[in-house]
């Protein structure tokens, strides 16, 4: 049920950035006063529409984006002469610049409230100042960044019975009330000897004796329990806020660049046993976001992680979407952009030459390269599509 409301979740969040994406496009077109005669999510055929002034609002069947309809967008529409004034085609450079570029404008403005929304409301994850036992590593790892192998034994601390919420007060008789005491106690037990461990669970004091293992920390072995400490989340005030959220806005847009361009390379490991362990493990389709976000819900942990991983992926949705729409490739709105931009330098250079505006861009000489694109990346997206629901990615076992 959990994993089921997480994928609801992310649909709903997903269906609300393509309404604000369409939202900017729309706003902005009206405020120039050009004429808007449809905005709708989705594609395909009409479920619900009802008619506002000028303007046809609706959903469609298919819910895999969204549109607003702009009179004469291109040079090739051909529309009502007293329409003419109010067409896309007829404002200024800068005016249909801003009409493009809005739809990602609003996506960027929704991750930065998501994840402003993460450091105030939610709180920012911290490691506990106390001896309280978060986790407990089921293994013995090679080192300490090495993930767990069935090959692995089990750690001191799950062969003695530790449990998470445990509070440890005493190692070897030691007493113990912080994180680095504890660390430095350990480093001077000997490893393969049973040591004394303290823990208060209940409210009750238990006495447990793990035998402590060895690992590799910075090239060196140490002794080894296999415990971490608890996780608190703290709320961070409005400037602490704003600066967690520009800070991740920047890392989400290196990282989005990173996938992108890790895609041609990710594209034959899609359907590889070990997918997650390949550049294919970084791409992923919606089925696979929404996965994940079922994958989250469904996890045994607080909800304070919960919520605060369901908003990092919707937001890093946004940003990877917004960004994405902005590359020079028609269809998409920054194909669009560079075509106006294109004109507004060639009218430049030809005032500067003495010479009447070249005009409007002939887009019937761009429609191979729209159609072409356009074939790309629907058939990029269904293949991602196809590996998330035969192959998916597991983030949390």
């Amino acid at each position: 049920m959990s994993f089921l409301l997480g994928v609801v979740i992310f649909i709903v969040a997903l269906l609300l950035s393509i309404m604000l994406h369409e939202a900017g496009h729309f706003l902005t077109a009206k405020k120039f006063g050009m004429k808007v005669t449809q905005f709708f999510v989705g594609f395909g055929q009409t479920l619900w529409s009802r008619r506002k002034g000028e303007t046809e609002y609706g959903i469609k069947a298919l819910p895999v984006g969204g549109f607003v309809k702009i009179v004469g967008m291109t040079g090739m529409d051909e529309i009502d002469p007293a329409d003419e004034p109010r067409s896309f085609r007829r404002q200024s450079g800068w005016q249909r610049i801003i009409v493009l570029a809005a739809g990602s404008f609003m996506h960027f403005v929704l991750a930065l409230v998501l994840l402003f929304l993460v450091a105030a409301a939610v709180g920012l994850a911290a490691p506990s100042t106390t001896t309280t036992i978060g986790t407990i590593d089921s293994c013995v790892p090679a080192s300490v960044s090495s993930a767990c192998k069935s090959s692995n034994p089990a750690s001191p601390s799950a062969k003695a019975g530790m449990k998470p919420g445990d509070t440890i007060v005493a190692l070897d008789g030691t007493r113990v009330s912080n994180w680095t005491q504890m660390g430095k106690v350990i480093r001077r037990q000997p490893v393969g000897t049973p040591v004394a461990v303290t823990v208060v669970r209940h409210g009750k004091q238990v006495v447990l004796h793990p035998t402590l293992a060895t690992t590799i920390m910075s090239g060196k072995r140490v002794p080894f329990l296999g415990v971490s400490p608890q996780v608190v989340f703290r709320r961070q005030g409005p400037v602490g806020a704003l600066s967690y959220a520009g800070s991740q806005f920047g890392q989400t847009v290196t990282r989005s660049a990173g996938v992108v361009a890790s895609l041609p390379a990710a594209l034959p490991d899609l359907f590889s046993k070990n997918r997650a362990s390949t550049p294919a493990g970084q791409v992923s389709s919606v089925v696979g976001a929404g996965d994940v976000t079922g994958q989250v819900l469904a996890a045994k942990i607080g909800w304070q992680p919960k919520v605060s991983l369901v908003l990092l992926i919707v937001a890093s949705v946004n940003i990877f979407v917004g960004l994405f729409n902005l590359l020079p490739l028609l269809p998409l709105d920054g194909g669009h952009l560079a075509v106006v931009i294109y004109e507004r330098i060639r009218a430049w250079l030809a005032r500067m030459r003495g010479r009447p505006d070249p005009g409007l861009v002939d887009m019937r000489r761009l429609i191979p390269v729209s159609v072409g694109v356009f074939a790309l990346l629907v058939g990029v997206g269904l293949l991602l599509i196809m590996a998330d629901i035969v192959n998916p990615v597991h983030i949390i076992q």
